[in-house]
């Protein structure tokens, strides 16, 4: 498969055949290692999209291949038919790659010469928008990268930072100082970087229910321990107790009339155990949209769908 705009050498193609007989099931074209002519490539698509790209590709899926969206490339045609690929835009160019190394195909990549195309058109492709739905397949394909990492980094960020003001303000440098806004930040990034992980933890399980990502990794094997059940006992004991932190607080304020509250350690207190009870929301939340997940959607063993015997019985 390759384009029709005179941009690659269809002589070559001996070397892509020679590699899909010895097994592989993709073999990708390579300009950067081939050669690319003057003109041949934009100057953003040569130095800065597709090397990009291509990177967080390898980066996300542990695939060797240089070039992602090379447009001469060669592959066993039964084999990516069941791929069943749905890619409607230019990132089918990274769909196909992406989906044939997770589904373990084996792929190689050829050293291919770019020349200047020669269409007399202007190319369909537009820079910004097109990277920006290759970015997105990529990243929608590796919940790992889009929320686990990100959320478990706020996480740890969040809970360094808070740690670190519970007691008190500190003072960085100067005149710069953290007090109880710096505080307040924390709790949020505790929260968001709940909230991402959370939304990880559903992505992926969709993902393998839907078959588009493998059941067996080390990410499934955690999500298979954190069912409905334990993860609706673990948010009510989380909200329990932030409820009893934020009592404890209360109390202290109450102790005090109502007032002045010279212990700089209380208005934290009282943040921390709402940070705690949102959290405890989110997992009881997360907990029962993952259980709904598990929702069997197969036929009823009569033949008809449950949808249809809801009907009837409405």
């Amino acid at each position: 498969m390759g384009d029709a705009d005179d941009s690659y050498d269809f002589s070559t193609v001996d070397e892509y055949l020679d590699e899909l007989r010895s097994g592989a099931d993709l073999v990708m074209g390579n300009r950067f290692r081939g050669g690319i002519a003057p003109k041949a490539m934009p100057f953003l698509h040569r130095y800065l999209g597709n090397p990009v790209l291509s990177f967080l590709g390898r980066l996300f899926f542990k695939v060797p291949v240089g070039d992602f969206h090379c447009g001469l490339r060669a592959f066993n045609a039964e084999s990516i038919r069941n791929l069943q690929l749905r890619a409607t835009g230019m990132e089918f160019a990274s769909e196909m790659v992406v989906r044939g190394a997770l589904s373990g195909f084996r792929i190689v990549e050829v050293p291919t010469l770019l020349n200047a195309d020669g269409r007399s058109r202007a190319p369909h492709l537009k820079t910004w928008r097109d990277g920006w739905r290759h970015l997105k397949f990529l990243l929608m394909y590796n919940p790992r990268w889009l929320f686990f990492i990100p959320g478990f980094s706020m996480i740890a960020t969040g809970l360094l930072l808070a740690a670190t003001l519970f007691f008190g303000p500190v003072k960085v440098f100067g005149d710069v100082i953290l007090d109880i806004d710096s505080f307040i930040s924390a709790c949020f990034l505790i929260i968001v970087g709940v909230q991402f992980v959370s939304f990880g933890a559903l992505s992926r399980s969709y993902a393998a229910i839907a078959g588009y990502l493998s059941r067996d990794t080390g990410s499934m094997t955690v999500l298979r321990h954190l069912t409905t059940d334990r993860l609706a006992v673990g948010g009510a004991l989380l909200v329990a107790a932030g409820a009893a932190t934020f009592s404890v607080a209360l109390y202290a304020w109450a102790l005090k009339g109502f007032g002045r509250l010279p212990d700089p350690s209380i208005p934290r207190i009282v943040l921390g155990g709402m940070t705690v009870i949102v959290i405890g929301f989110q997992v009881l939340a997360t907990g029962f949209l993952l259980g709904i997940f598990e929702i069997p959607s197969n036929p009823s063993p009569h033949g008809r769908s449950r949808s249809a015997l809801a009907d009837e019985n409405f």
